[in-house]
């Protein structure tokens, strides 16, 4: 593989995307590709990601295979690549034998560009041994946050993926995720053994959404509110549980919007309607559980709404940003209530331990993003491992925070109380432990390390959780105190967190 002329590259992206230029840095990400390197690229929603290979692989010699969990959207793809002339097809659970036999053939004879497979085809020992035979010219591995078991949607056949493509010759990698904190990061590299690749990082700021949260109070009534003012613009709202998605579908129903549910409880020629309807602007609201909208190549969607609380910050970003996709202005709303939190600790009840305690991890993000009066669009890319440095925010009031700021106070005394607890408890624990020790709660955890003796312990019983939750918060912000990247949960003291105690 070689890097091509620049001039060469953009003539194909005008001649097949009908694009005149490149966008952020998908031109160094084509061409560390086609030079043969290794490539992780993290991109948000709608930045252009699928650009990055689909232009390498037609330009390439030989089938790119791209590696793809979600059959919805391997479709769409692979449907607006043949609209554009690109020979694409795809191979998974959809296809008949027959179907299945074409597909293999004209990979073989050379004549398709693009093969997306879903992992579970991949694994299959027959299709190992066909791509074994196909000229393979590089491997894409969409959403790859699936390889890690600290991502919001691990799933085990990724894991798999780099024995698998190992034996198709020493091609390159590019994988691609919207989604992954430093430490889901470092685990894909190190599943694919591609910890020399080439990073490509774009920024996760969405400047044009506005994010809001809500207290779930009368939600039916704010509800209808709030898509009544969003008259004739098209907007998804996203519920947890089939039953609440055909609930919420007939209630707007009744209430004059048009809206549809989609779900994977839904007839498939039922929810492909709803799909189009949707798409076609025939449909203004899609209610939905999270499996809608992978993919969907919508850029006109003007708000998002989680009516329940969402399982994860990855999650609740890659929804958020199905909307204004196309840099007009989108809002975010999420309900929120802790019950919702509860609700979803007792459906992980009965997964294995380490995956019940990342899903708890998780969901301690997501609680203390909802609950915190800090800067939304500052906490998400601080998640993100991204430092939010623009004053757009506060100026603008891009956030409910931001547009209504919470009464300001000095803190310094407080987060003092933070930075020794970490250290007084040996960098081992995470913020629940620590805002017990403070407030004087005698946990098992407490007991059996014998904290409640340290002198910090107690301090800060005249506050409540949620507010030493709230100044954890603003500790971890302000980078007086770090996550750990090897051990997820666990907050360590910083050099500036160390300087800050010798001078406050």
């Amino acid at each position: 593989m070689i890097a091509c002329q620049v001039d060469e590259l953009r003539g194909k992206l005008k001649e097949i995307f009908g694009f005149s230029n490149f966008r952020g840095n998908q031109e160094e990400i084509i061409n560390n590709l086609l030079s043969g390197r290794n490539t992780f690229v993290l991109m948000p929603t709608g930045a252009g990601k699928s650009l990055c290979y689909q232009l390498p692989a037609i330009i390439s010699e030989g089938t790119a295979i791209v590696i793809s969990p979600l059959i919805a959207l391997m479709k769409n793809q692979v449907d607006q690549l043949n609209a554009f002339g690109v020979n694409a097809r795809f191979m998974n659970s959809t296809l008949n034998k027959t179907e299945m036999r074409r597909v293999k053939e004209d990979t073989l004879s050379g004549a398709v560009k693009l093969l997306y497979v879903a992992p579970e085809s991949l694994t299959k020992e027959e299709n190992i041994e066909f791509l074994g035979q196909a000229n393979i010219s590089f491997a894409a591995i969409d959403e790859a946050h699936c390889i890690s078991e600290w991502g919001h949607d691990f799933r085990p056949e990724y894991r798999k993926i780099k024995s698998i493509v190992g034996q198709f010759g020493d091609i390159p990698i590019i994988a691609l995720t919207a989604t992954a904190t430093p430490k889901v990061q470092l685990d894909i590299q190190k599943n694919l053994q591609m910890e020399e690749a080439d990073v490509f990082k774009s920024s996760f700021n969405r400047k044009n959404l506005y994010y809001e949260i809500r207290p779930k109070v009368d939600v039916k009534k704010q509800l209808i509110r709030f898509v009544k003012e969003q008259k004739g613009t098209s907007g998804i709202i996203y519920c947890l549980s089939r039953k609440k998605v055909e609930e919420i579908a007939e209630l707007l129903r009744v209430n004059d919007v048009n809206a549809a549910p989609y779900h994977a409880g839904l007839d498939g020629a039922l929810r492909m309607k709803h799909q189009d309807g949707f798409l076609n602007e025939d449909i203004d609201v899609i209610v939905a559980t999270i499996a809608f909208g992978m993919g969907i190549d919508k850029p006109d969607v003007r708000f998002v709404v989680h009516y329940d609380a969402p399982k994860s910050l990855e999650g609740y970003y890659q929804e958020t940003g199905r909307a204004g996709r196309d840099g007009l202005e989108g809002k975010c709303i999420l309900f929120y209530t802790l019950d919702d939190i509860i609700k979803l600790e007792k459906f992980n009840k009965d997964k294995p331990v380490t995956e019940r305690e990342t899903a708890k991890l998780l969901l301690e993000e997501v609680s203390s993003y909802a609950e915190s009066s800090v800067c939304r669009r500052k906490q998400l890319l601080h998640y993100f491992g991204e430092e939010y440095m623009d004053p757009d925010c506060s100026e603008q009031g891009l956030c409910d925070n931001c547009a209504h700021p919470k009464e300001i106070f000095e803190g310094m005394g407080f987060i003092e109380h933070v930075i020794n607890a970490a250290i007084k408890t040996e960098e081992r624990f995470g913020i629940k432990h620590l805002v017990n020790v403070i407030r004087g709660i005698e946990s098992q955890y407490v007991k059996s390390y014998n904290h409640s003796k340290l002198d910090i312990y107690g301090i800060g019983k005249d506050e409540t959780e949620v507010f030493w939750r709230s100044v954890v918060r603003q500790t971890l912000l302000n980078e007086f105190l770090a996550k750990d990247i090897e051990n997820i949960g666990i907050l360590k003291v910083t050099a500036k967190g160390h300087d800050f105690l010798k001078k406050p």
